[in-house]
């Protein structure tokens, strides 16, 4: 699995599958069901961290049809496995705005859905009109208010994937879209690690009163763990909040750095760090139960 992750690390699946057909899908949500496996969806990969001993039962990647951005009027009908940067891309195209944004999440439609993601000011439940969810019962479309959303959550639960995604945009001009895209780029590469092997943001941004309003990044290179290293993977020195892979790292060597940057920072600034990173397999954060 570790190729099918943007830190490249983690073991194997138990059985894996590719498909961009809803009524394929659905065969296989009922195979597994039947041989008591549990079902996990895995997009591009870059808000994700593989056990090293690998994923049990059913890991679906979606492809073809059910990665697909298709417009209608002011909406766009986008697969579950679509990249939210094509999608703001083929929304500049079309003069639509609204979810620009995602041109700085590498992440896949189904993922930001499960996440509620956002970025520079933008939220994908603003924009959302539904969504078609799979699950072992069938198919099912859940409008925003049916999802629970909350800061970088949802109520979705593992073995439900997003089949399609509906956004509801607006109408604008092309070339001022485009050039919101510009500059959210340039913002990304001026802040952020890129050209190596990472995952999006470590932990997610406190909301406790002791962080005076810092982010997880801010409380992290305060608390001096901007390079941290533990095997082959460190906190970036550009941006602390976001882990490193030298080449060589393991998960275990990610866990290991992402529990001493958040018991300097709990130590230092008694906040509890919470990792924003989604977990496949069996892995158990060192911290748990601790604090």
């Amino acid at each position: 699995m570790s190729r099918f992750t943007t830190v490249r690390t983690g073991g194997p699946a138990e059985h894996f599958a590719r498909t961009g057909q809803e009524q394929r899908l659905a065969e296989l949500m009922r195979w597994a069901t039947g041989e008591g496996l549990a079902v996990n969806v895995v997009g591009s990969g870059s808000n994700l961290l593989v056990a090293d001993r690998g994923v049990p039962g059913l890991v679906v990647k979606l492809d073809g049809e059910l990665a697909a951005i298709e417009a209608h009027g002011q909406t766009l009908q986008c697969g579950g496995g679509a990249r939210l940067p094509a999608v703001s891309a083929r929304a500049a195209q079309l003069g639509l705005t609204g979810i620009e944004f995602g041109v700085n999440i590498p992440g896949t439609v189904g993922g930001a859905v499960r996440m509620n993601a956002n970025a520079y000011g933008g939220e994908l439940a603003r924009v959302l009109d539904w969504v078609e969810v799979a699950g072992a019962d069938g198919l099912q479309r859940l409008g925003p208010d049916e999802l629970g959303f909350d800061y970088r959550s949802s109520s979705l639960r593992p073995g439900q994937i997003v089949v399609r995604a509906c956004f509801r945009l607006e109408a604008c001009t092309p070339q001022e879209v485009k050039q919101t895209l510009a500059t959210m780029r340039a913002q990304r590469r001026a802040a952020q690690p890129s050209g190596i092997k990472t995952f999006g943001s470590t932990f997610k941004n406190p909301r406790d009163e002791r962080a005076r309003g810092l982010t997880a990044g801010q409380l992290l290179a305060r608390a001096g763990c901007g390079g941290l290293a533990r095997g082959g993977a460190r906190l970036s020195p550009k941006h602390a909040n976001f882990v490193e892979n030298d080449g060589t790292a393991s998960t275990a060597d990610v866990v290991a750095v992402m529990s001493e940057g958040r018991q300097r920072v709990l130590e230092q600034c008694e906040v509890a760090l919470e990792p924003e990173v989604q977990v496949l397999g069996e892995l158990i954060w060192p911290w748990a139960g601790k604090g």
